[in-house]
């Protein structure tokens, strides 16, 4: 087997009739992973050039750093790849090789995405992935191929064409005549025109959806990141934070201030800090947001500002659509809109691995996009069936017994225990939150089978409508726990291949979960039922 070849800039092989050898990656990688991994070690970057400092060796920092930098030039030597008619193939690794492989025929997503660094060289990262929706798929990583490239290489995977069949009889008539030498050549094959592409587009982020951003809270997990860096980099440094003039300036005066005051100072401060990281995030991660749907039949997504994702969804491997409302967003009128699908990785936030069709909207432009996707609205804005009184009463049930049960803990506490009052009594707090959490939780409650698909609903700090194509619909759980049995109610839980696999109808009468899986899917259930007149 030959070496790997040089990189020699667009067609690298990637195309049907080329040589299929082992190539290299661009070499501006060597400017990109110096730049990825630096991030990565600062922090024992950081140890050791305070532990060199404070003992007179200077130069190992400067050793350190030049160790950082030649490990992530050696990525670059050490990964080759190449594209044949049937494989997507990666070599990586020094002292343990790797070869990844993926058949093209398994190739369900391909994601090209471009960091900052990635953008100002002009490369992008492609992930080839399969049909798995797991996280232990990592499919395959083409990291650093030109941007015009990688999007010639997602447009081959995805939207190839069969060969036409004029184009196959010829080439076997030709090899017929060459074998048997035959006296005359056929006559070539007319070429047969392909019909050109054609996008249409779906949806494109409007500024004014910006205002959604801090209803998200997604800056709380940065703020949090941030914060636990400053506070690790101070004690390591051993710094005084009230040394320096605004801070003590703010220290001072929460230090005099009432303690209500203060309290309510400092969540406001949160509050502001969170909602403006949150906005920040919201813009970085889906400023450019597009979508549009490709003639040969896949879905295209497009968004970031510095990070740009690009993520193609094949719609013959769409089983559904979610449309999720976490409470502040809720609250706000927005929503986001989630495909349902094979091959797309979950459980990921607001991206979940590439499956969000809507970032966060006006819930009346979640369900236009949701019927856009499905070539339906009705799934998205049809009435559902309330699950009646008894599902409601197990809501109230569950919620009000939980608040309950702590309320009478604290109690216990105060006699047993001398807790201070003030605990029993904010415990007391949580009985009308409960109620209304309880409220809220069964008006969420609801199933409907629309336009050949199961829609159902359910939850409260985040309610999620799913709207589950029957066809994929490949088996039916049914659960009664003791308390269900009780009042003659069952969960049924429809088990597809697609998104999260298990899709549940909660507190539903159990005639009419057996009736309802019946109708969704007709006949499967027919060896297990009993019909009464």
């Amino acid at each position: 087997m030959t070496g790997p070849q040089p990189w020699v800039g667009e067609a690298a092989g990637t195309v049907d009739g080329v040589d299929p050898s082992w190539r290299r990656l661009s070499p501006r990688m060597l400017l990109v992973h110096p730049v990825q991994e630096l991030p990565r070690a600062l922090v024992p970057l950081l140890g050791i050039f305070v532990a060199g400092t404070t003992s007179g060796h200077d130069w190992w920092a400067v050793v350190s750093l030049a160790g950082v930098v030649v490990a992530a030039m050696l990525r670059w030597f050490t990964t080759t790849y190449r594209i044949t008619p049937d494989y997507v193939q990666v070599r990586q690794g020094l002292l343990r090789r790797r070869e990844l492989s993926v058949p093209r025929d398994r190739v369900r997503t391909v994601d090209v995405t471009a960091h900052a660094i990635h953008r100002l060289v002009g490369l992008a990262r492609v992930e080839v992935g399969t049909g798995r929706s797991d996280r232990s798929d990592e499919g395959v990583r083409l990291d650093g191929l030109s941007a015009a490239e990688a999007s010639r290489l997602r447009e081959e995977l995805l939207h190839r064409r069969a060969r036409p069949a004029t184009e196959t009889a010829a080439g076997t008539a030709t090899e017929t005549a060459a074998g048997t030498a035959a006296e005359t050549a056929p006559a070539p094959a007319e070429a047969v025109p392909v019909a050109a592409d054609v996008e249409v587009e779906l949806v494109r982020l409007r500024p004014g959806w910006v205002r959604y951003g801090p209803f998200t809270l997604s800056g709380f997990v940065t703020v949090g990141v941030i914060a636990a860096f400053l506070s690790r980099l101070v004690n390591e440094a051993h710094l005084d934070p009230t040394r320096y003039g605004p801070l003590r300036a703010v220290a001072g005066h929460l230090t005099h201030a009432p303690v209500g005051l203060a309290v309510a100072e400092v969540l406001a401060a949160c509050v502001a800090v969170v909602a403006l990281a949150s906005t920040f995030g919201y813009v970085l991660a889906f400023w450019g947001f597009r979508m549009t749907r490709h003639s040969a039949g896949t879905l295209h997504v497009t968004r970031g500002l510095l990070t740009a994702r690009a993520t193609t969804i094949e719609e013959r491997r769409l089983r559904g659509v979610e449309i999720s409302q976490p409470l502040l967003l809720r609250v706000a009128g927005g929503a986001r809109c989630i495909a349902i699908a094979t091959g797309l990785r979950v459980g990921r936030g607001a991206e979940r691995g590439g499956s969000l069709l809507l970032p966060p909207a006006p819930r009346a432009e979640a369900e236009r996009v949701a019927g856009e996707v499905l070539r339906s609205r009705e799934p998205a804005t049809a009435p559902l069936v309330p699950h009646g009184p008894r599902a409601r009463q197990r809501r109230y049930t569950r919620t009000l017994g939980t608040a309950a049960l702590i309320v009478g803990v604290l109690l216990a506490g105060r006699w047993l225990a001398d807790w201070p009052d003030w605990a029993w009594q904010v415990g007391l707090v949580t009985l009308p939150v409960a109620w209304l959490l309880a409220e809220d939780r069964a008006r969420a409650l609801g199933h409907a089978l629309v336009g050949g698909r199961l829609v159902t609903r359910q939850g409260s700090l985040v309610r999620r409508r799913w709207m589950l194509d029957t066809d994929g619909i490949i088996g039916w759980n049914l659960n009664r726990s003791f308390f269900q049995r009780r009042a003659g109610l069952s969960t049924l839980t429809a088990t597809t291949a697609a998104g999260h696999q298990r899709y549940e109808v909660l507190d539903v009468d159990l005639a009419e979960a057996l009736h309802l899986a019946d109708e969704a899917t007709p006949g499967l259930l027919t060896p297990f039922l009993e019909r009464h007149a």
